[in-house]
């Protein structure tokens, strides 16, 4: 079963949000799987009015996301807030580093679905951070695809798949369904390639 709020709060919310979504005239299209622990890959990552989405598509889907941020955002008086809004504390400068945190995140939990924006900036990069890719293959959950497609206004839920560690072909799968998704600025779309694969 996909992770949401508790039955009756996660229908008042879903129903919320579908009305928000078509009150800023977006939509979207298709459906989360229904995996208890996964990673969503989110791009194209280029504007300010991504963080609006990604705080409304989720609970229109019916799951609630988790997602990384530095620790020192935790402490008080606002790491409540972030919490709240899914917030999981990393420290960079910790042994594990945030990929070893992220998959203890994995291990330690029953339902966990986890929400990267690959570029890592809304500016327009060569590659694509490797974060998502290294900590789906170690954490041995599938990767979910979901792309924003702003001239279109529309969220497509993509393919899922269980990463095999040969970056190349798991890659390919991932720009064949990206094709199409140049985000709100669309001048501002990354490459979707890992440098990995240079």
């Amino acid at each position: 079963m996909v992770p949401s709020a508790p039955q009756g709060l996660a229908s008042m919310l879903k129903r919320i949000a579908r009305a928000v979504v078509r009150l800023i005239r977006w939509r979207i299209a298709g459906e989360i799987p229904p995996h208890p622990k996964m990673v969503i890959v989110a791009a194209a990552h280029t504007s300010n009015w991504d963080f609006l989405l990604a705080m409304i598509v989720p609970p229109a889907l019916g799951i609630r996301i988790r997602w990384l941020g530095k620790h020192t955002l935790f402490r008080k008086p606002f790491g409540w807030f972030f919490r709240m809004l899914g917030g999981i504390p990393v420290d960079r400068a910790r042994a594990a580093g945030v990929i070893g945190q992220s998959i203890a995140a994995f291990e330690a939990a029953d339902d966990l679905v986890l929400v990267v924006a690959p570029e890592g900036t809304r500016g327009k990069r060569e590659h694509w951070k490797s974060g998502f890719y290294r900590i789906a293959l170690a954490a041995e959950v599938p990767i979910v695809l979901i792309g924003v497609d702003g001239p279109n206004r529309t969220v497509t839920v993509g393919p899922d798949f269980v990463p095999t560690g040969d970056v190349r072909a798991d890659m390919n799968q991932v720009r064949a369904f990206f094709e199409g998704h140049k985000g709100i600025r669309p001048d501002l779309a990354s490459s979707v390639r890992l440098r990995k694969e240079d």
